[in-house]
């Protein structure tokens, strides 16, 4: 695969489609990767001719912005494997640090004060850049609540880099989301999983612009 895409979406589990099939309707061209080349393919019928399946590797050689929509506990070895190649790169980080508790529900596994992205922010390659966003709704929301009218539902995001700011948010825009930054990505914890922006956290719920400034 010879494509230079700017984008490519990495890991196509529950968020890695709900990102890749908004992505797929504005009809710019993106790779999606998965460690199933199958699946990739198969999925990037459905989605379009705008959509190019690839292998990791290739994927991560290939775009400037990589959507790592893989587990959290994934990330830290992703990020070494390919250090090389994700040099000087915008890494945007969805992941939310938590498992299942012995209830069938979900727990935090890493500390209370704790946030997946400062954890992440430790392992990036060199000048590669943390954008923390995609990860502050639930997949289903994440598709359902996509290019809503006449408000467009809010996504978070945090980094610590105001030159990578407009990239962020034209892939949030892509997606169907109105982008609204919280700070650095030492404001991540507000935006994961239990955060007060989250979802499932304090928030509750989608929010519109309006609606989201009151409570950032």
């Amino acid at each position: 695969m010879t494509t230079t895409s700017k984008v490519a979406v990495i890991g196509l589990g529950n968020i890695g489609q709900a990102v890749a099939g908004n992505l797929a309707k504005s009809e710019n061209q993106f790779i999606v990767a998965d460690r199933n080349l199958e699946k990739a393919k198969e999925l990037s019928v459905k989605w379009g001719n705008n959509v190019l399946p690839s292998d990791i590797a290739s994927a991560v050689k290939n775009a400037r912005i990589i959507v790592l929509a893989i587990p959290f506990g994934a990330i830290e070895g992703f990020l070494k494997e390919y250090s090389k190649d994700l040099e000087g790169k915008i890494i945007v980080d969805p992941s939310n640090p938590i498992a299942m508790d012995e209830n069938g529900g979900f727990k935090k596994i890493i500390g209370e004060n704790e946030s997946a992205g400062e954890i992440n922010r430790k392992f990036l390659p060199e000048n590669a850049k943390l954008v923390k966003a995609l990860g502050t709704l639930g997949a289903s929301s994440i598709t359902e609540s996509a290019y809503q009218n006449p408000e467009k539902t809010v996504l978070f995001y945090a980094s610590d880099d105001e030159s990578i700011d407009a990239e962020a948010e034209n892939l949030i825009k892509n997606n169907g989301f109105e982008p609204l930054k919280i700070g650095g990505i030492d404001q991540s914890v507000r935006i994961e999983v239990f955060g007060d922006l989250h979802e499932f956290g304090a928030l509750g719920k989608t929010v519109t612009l309006s609606e989201a400034k009151g409570k950032i």
